[in-house]
């Protein structure tokens, strides 16, 4: 008779990672099979226009060397007959509670990354099972109850699980022991390693560091010397040693806002509109901060009377930009409010927020040649700022003395940044 607890260390932990396999194209598939399935997909934007980026397509149309980030031209090439898609990030939401509900009936302990993956500490999870058990019927359950493909890394910490989700795809499971480090990791290239990008793997080979096993054998100091505390991470790393916990902790930010108390009533459009760019300035270096993205947003009007009105919509695609909220709660503000009344409060909060990386692949879709430098001047534009204060780079509406812009001040502001602070000081210790 199998004694389940002889399977579970007596010191440790055991994680799993859940990675969900082409799962926006899965979902379509799932719910559609008479149309996607097993068939050459892609989820894209400007679809009509030929011009958009391939965000993420079926296991049918990778084998046909279709990739994700080729262009939907460069896609139609390789198969005119490429099944384009549009995205519907609701049901994509939809689909990414239902999976990640199914897992968090074995324990308690998940941590979401993105919204097609989780890591799950199912240590203390004995009742259901051996760990090699629970992640076949994890899987299992995903396949019967949702008809979606997933792969799952089984090992004693967080970075082996990532990288034993990537052994087999779709639907494998792998178990990776720091026992197995040397003979299935030290061969590959540095960049395989899960947390060093192409820009490091580079660095790494100009110090004629071309392998994991040789960033594993190279000297701490020295690498410390070029990289910083990095550099003693890259080494334990690639020995497969990492203490970081699942944090299952929600604390990340369901909403984000900021309304501000006039010091007189406003009537005109011109004015109200002036009061929502700097209150949308705010909110978006709160979001960007978090490194969140927003996909709705609501704008609060409240009259002298007291009297308080909310307007929300859904935007056509996550942002974190100012000019983009800023437009929206400019259309809700002209849609649902009249010039001659008068206001004495306005706000804007950011609802249905996710990580950047979870929507990385959202942004701006209809528009990506124009995102890397709007994504580059704005990450300037935030240093500066938080360098040199709020008001060091201002666009031309946001000049002057208008009562509204005092929300940019940290120091009269109130306690609304309190949270924000809390959050990044929690993120730069772990």
């Amino acid at each position: 008779m199998v004694n389940v607890a002889d399977y579970y260390p007596v010191s440790g932990r055991v994680i799993l990672h859940v990675d969900m396999n082409a799962f926006y194209c899965s979902v379509h598939e799932a719910e559609e099979p008479g149309i996607y399935k097993g068939k050459p997909t892609a989820v894209a934007g400007s679809v009509e226009l030929r011009k958009g980026i391939i965000v993420t397509c079926s296991y049918a149309s990778r084998a046909q060397g279709i990739r994700t980030g080729m262009t939907v031209r460069q896609a139609l090439r390789i198969n005119p007959d490429l099944i384009l898609i549009k995205p519907d990030f609701d049901l994509y939401r939809k689909y990414s509670s239902a999976f990640m509900n199914i897992a968090y009936a074995y324990t308690p302990l998940l941590e979401a990354t993105s919204i097609d993956e989780c890591y799950l500490d199912i240590t203390g999870s004995k009742q259901f099972g051996t760990p090699l058990e629970i992640a076949q019927e994890i899987q299992s359950r995903i396949r019967e109850e949702l008809s979606l493909p997933c792969s799952i890394g089984v090992a004693p910490n967080k970075l082996l699980a990532k990288m034993g989700s990537d052994f087999k795809k779709p639907n494998g499971i792998s178990v990776l022991r720091i026992r197995d480090v040397p003979t299935i990791l030290w061969g590959k290239p540095c960049s395989e390693l899960f947390g060093i990008g192409e820009k490091t793997a580079e660095k790494l080979r100009k110090l004629n560091i071309h392998t994991i096993g040789e960033l594993a054998a190279a000297d701490e100091g020295m690498l410390t010397g070029v990289f910083g505390i990095n550099g003693r991470w890259m080494k334990q790393a690639a020995h497969g040693i990492d203490h970081s916990p699942v944090n299952a902790e929600r604390d990340q930010s369901k909403s984000i806002g900021h309304t501000t108390t006039l010091p007189s009533d406003i009537q005109s459009g011109e004015e109200a509109r002036r009061v929502l760019l700097n209150l949308a300035d705010q909110v978006a270096r709160r979001l960007r901060r978090q490194g969140l993205m927003a996909s709705g947003i609501q704008i609060t009007l409240r009259t002298p009377d007291m009297k308080t009105v909310t307007r929300s919509k859904q935007l056509p695609v996550p942002t974190e930009n100012t000019e983009d909220i800023y437009r929206e709660a400019c259309i809700l503000y002209d849609r649902h409010w009249s010039d001659h009344k008068p206001l004495r409060l306005l706000g804007i909060t950011l609802q249905q927020l996710e990580s950047r990386d979870a929507s990385a692949v959202q942004l701006d879709l209809f528009d990506y040649e124009k995102q890397p430098k709007k994504q580059s001047l704005t990450r300037v534009m935030d240093e500066l700022r938080n360098k040199f204060g709020e008001s060091a780079v201002l666009t031309a509406g946001m000049l002057g003395d208008d009562p509204s812009a005092r929300i940019r001040n940290h120091k009269t502001r109130g306690t609304s940044l309190q949270m924000d602070f809390v959050r990044k000081k929690k993120n730069d210790e772990e």
